[in-house]
């Protein structure tokens, strides 16, 4: 069976900059899979190519076994994407946004709106009738761009920084919604920088830095014996200076 996401030799430059660098791994089906990085490591960069929002500079990225590429309409049909700055239509309601991306999915109406219904229950997302995205809060806006990521029942889910701004209630149901979605042979790619729900949700650590691949496997495999993921983190990229102001 051909992977769910395969990076072979992937550079992403803008002009001078390489955001990311020679950077290969494999992600097999039904895996759960945190990259994680510091700021400007090339985390996003990294999930945008392999949503055919950007082309690479070099090398190639497979979706479900299609050149990203070659086939970007058919990687796209295929997956559901979060990205970090959510790229909603704020002038639409939730449910109009939802009927949108529901239908350029093919899906019948009465089919979006049971799935949006079912959505927006378990996140506990209830906005005015008539209020438009732009009005909603930085967390039920979060809430909207997840519900339409899973709406029309992807293979491969792309996940950028989905705890943000979000309440602890919330947080634990949506672990608990994507562990779910795992067991279901759903997989799922996780980018945040909450180490603590990385290190609990995702069996596979993708560390990156300055664009290159740091580290890749299992966690387990990854750590000493004893050792967390923040002081691996720390170990693969090098820590930073104590946190200390001169006039203190």
């Amino acid at each position: 069976m051909e992977a769910a996401l395969e990076l072979a030799h992937v550079t992403k430059r803008f002009g001078t900059f390489t955001a990311v660098d020679d950077v290969s791994f494999r992600l097999e089906r039904g895996g759960f899979l945190g990259l994680v990085g510091r700021n400007g490591a090339g985390k996003s960069t990294t999930l945008k190519l392999a949503t055919a929002l950007m082309v690479p500079t070099a090398g190639s990225l497979k979706v479900l076994g299609y050149d990203v590429q070659a086939d970007a309409l058919e990687v796209k049909r295929r997956i559901g994407a979060m990205p970090e700055d959510m790229a909603l239509l704020e002038m639409l309601t939730g449910p109009q946004y939802l009927r949108f991306v529901g239908r350029m999915h093919g899906l019948e109406d009465q089919v979006i709106d049971a799935r949006r219904d079912e959505l927006f229950s378990l996140l506990e997302l209830a906005p005015a009738p008539r209020a438009l995205i732009a009005d909603y809060s930085f967390g039920m806006k979060k809430k909207v761009a997840l519900s339409a990521a899973l709406l029309h029942g992807p293979q491969l889910v792309f996940l950028d920084e989905p705890f943000e701004g979000i309440d602890p209630v919330t947080r634990r149901v949506m672990k608990d919604l994507l562990l779910g979605l795992q067991k279901k042979g759903v997989t799922l790619v996780l980018t945040t920088h909450i180490l603590e729900v990385v290190e609990a949700l995702c069996p596979l650590i993708a560390i990156i830095d300055g664009g290159k691949l740091k580290g890749f496997g299992p966690l387990d495999e990854l750590r000493k014996p004893g050792q967390g993921l923040e002081a691996l983190f720390l170990e693969l990229v090098g820590s930073t200076r104590a946190g200390e102001l001169s006039w203190w």
